[in-house]
């Protein structure tokens, strides 16, 4: 008798329906086509100890499992679970009329029960687009996939709940989540919040303008001068997902298998710190078996990479074409996997070996040679796609005392989207570009051209400060920011004099100086 039940492969964000077919006649063998790989076709020892520990018994028989499309690699467990109601209903053990109509994902235990599975979300939102008339995943993964409207969603807890349910003997209603109200209720809810940073009033305002344009930004400060404490709270200013960049973050984590037990969509953009440990293949994604990486991950978020200067130079290398492409290609003899990767750089490091370079309270004892070998170790190439770069020192224990608590997150973030609606409305017929980091040299000349006094002031900051060539776009796309936060139509000369402070490591004595 043959049998048809369907499931999903999931290879990057590109999800493909397989159609489980099997075949059985009279005979001893077992025989799996499909390019499975080895959980898939160790699937065969744990269906065989569900089915006896749920009351049924493995078919005795010439058995032939075939997953098409058969030139499709199949990696994982979810198979498990079609599997093993295919080989029931394929001896008569069942009757499943409506079988076809389902999809079933879910990857089965020993004693029968149903265990999640990676990339439930992408998935559903195949299910819907191939017409099935519902979807059956694990218990713990059904809030997920029932994010998917027009879907009829069922979480299971074992096989024997899957059996009832298509032979008919049990009823089951599909799991309905009201995903807007969800999400737009756990928007503003931060743990982390500005009004905890005493004093850093510099630092916190070139936070705020590198959120209101999208800018990546560096800081550079001794030990202790709480630049990851402000990192960390940077998702907390920055505006808030919207639904379409949330069901995309979400399928990235899904198939990631980084979503929590019975989590829904994100309603908060990621915050990625990876360790400075990290591979190339950890940070850009790929694999023996392909998974997104760190900057897929930090996807519509920030990629944190604290102590820059202690990452792998050969791995901080490869940030470069994503952080100019917002995508990730990634070529192997088996497999071409494009992953998103539309992020904010922020990293922070020290500014010498000993740490103390500008510290008004510690002496530095590296010489200038010391120090700008250390900070060699963060190529031009790459400092060139940083926007903007400031130096911070320690705020003195006198100063913290008496300093009042700082301003919330919820008043900074409202002046970043009012700067974010300005750059929407300007940037809506240029197709990709949705903040002011993304424009071109055209646009940066078209919409960020200061006045005169800007202009004569830039040139003097060139000259004086020895700033390289590249940071002249940079200076522009940064004072455009600075002028969208005043709510000022043109970029005028003190928005050009902010930016051009935004650039200290471009400065040609940085090391040199105070030495």
């Amino acid at each position: 008798m043959l049998v048809r039940t369907f499931c999903a492969a999931v290879n990057g964000l590109e999800v493909t329906t397989v159609t489980i077919e099997v075949s059985q006649t009279i005979g001893v063998m077992y025989h799996f086509t499909g390019l499975g790989d080895m959980a898939v076709r160790e699937g065969r020892n744990r269906i065989a100890a569900a089915l006896q520990h749920v009351g049924y018994k493995f078919p005795h028989g010439d058995i032939t499992v075939n997953m098409a499309p058969a030139d499709l690699r199949k990696e994982g467990s979810s198979f498990d679970l079609p599997l093993a109601v295919a080989l029931l209903a394929s001896n008569g053990s069942i009757e499943c009329p409506d079988l076809e109509k389902y999809m079933l994902v879910g990857e089965l235990s020993l004693d029968g029960k149903l265990q999640p599975v990676k990339g439930a979300l992408p998935i559903a939102i195949r299910a819907r687009k191939e017409q099935f008339k519902g979807l059956i995943v694990p218990q713990q993964n059904v809030r997920e996939a029932a994010v998917v409207n027009n879907l009829n969603v069922y979480g299971m807890e074992s096989l024997t709940d899957v059996i009832n349910f298509l032979t008919g003997r049990q009823h089951f209603d599909p799991v309905v989540v009201d995903t807007r109200r969800e999400f737009y209720e756990q928007q503003t809810h931060f743990d982390l919040d500005f009004a905890d940073v005493r004093g850093q009033e510099a630092a916190k305002r070139a936070l705020e303008v590198a959120a209101a344009g999208g800018h990546n930004l560096i800081m550079v400060g001794s030990p202790g001068s709480g630049k990851s404490m402000m990192a960390k709270r940077l998702p907390s200013i920055l505006p808030p997902l919207s639904l379409a960049e949330s069901l995309e973050t979400t399928q990235i984590h899904s198939i990631a298998g980084k979503l929590g037990r019975n989590a829904t969509l994100i309603s908060q953009r990621p915050f990625r710190a990876p360790h400075h440990t990290i591979s190339e293949v950890a940070l850009v994604g790929g694999g023996t078996s392909p998974q997104p990486g760190e900057i897929s991950l930090a996807h519509n978020g920030v990629l944190f990479c604290d102590e820059l200067t202690e990452f792998n130079k050969q791995t901080l290398e490869v940030l470069r074409q994503p952080l100019e492409d917002r995508k990730i290609t990634i070529s192997r003899a088996k497999y071409t996997l494009e992953l998103p990767c539309s992020f904010m750089f922020v990293a922070s490091c020290n500014p010498c070996p000993c740490g103390y370079y500008g510290d008004p309270t510690h002496l530095c004892v590296c010489t200038p040679g010391q120090r700008s070998r250390y900070m060699s170790k963060i190529s031009g190439p790459l400092m060139d796609r940083i926007d903007i770069q400031i130096e911070i020192t320690p705020v003195p224990f006198k100063d913290i005392s008496k300093a009042a608590q700082g301003e919330p997150s919820a008043a900074i973030r409202e002046r970043v989207v009012a700067a974010r609606q300005i750059q929407e409305e300007r940037f809506r017929e240029h197709k990709g570009i949705h903040c002011n980091a993304q424009m071109n040299e055209r646009l940066v000349h078209q919409y960020a051209e200061p006045d005169e006094a800007g202009i004569s002031m830039l040139r003097m900051a060139m000259e004086r400060l020895s700033l390289s060539a590249r940071a002249y776009s940079r200076i522009l796309k940064v004072a455009r920011t600075i002028a969208d936060l005043e709510g000022s139509e043109k970029v005028q000369s003190h928005h050009i004099a902010e930016a051009i402070g935004y650039r200290q490591l471009d400065r040609g004595d940085w090391a040199e100086r105070g030495a």
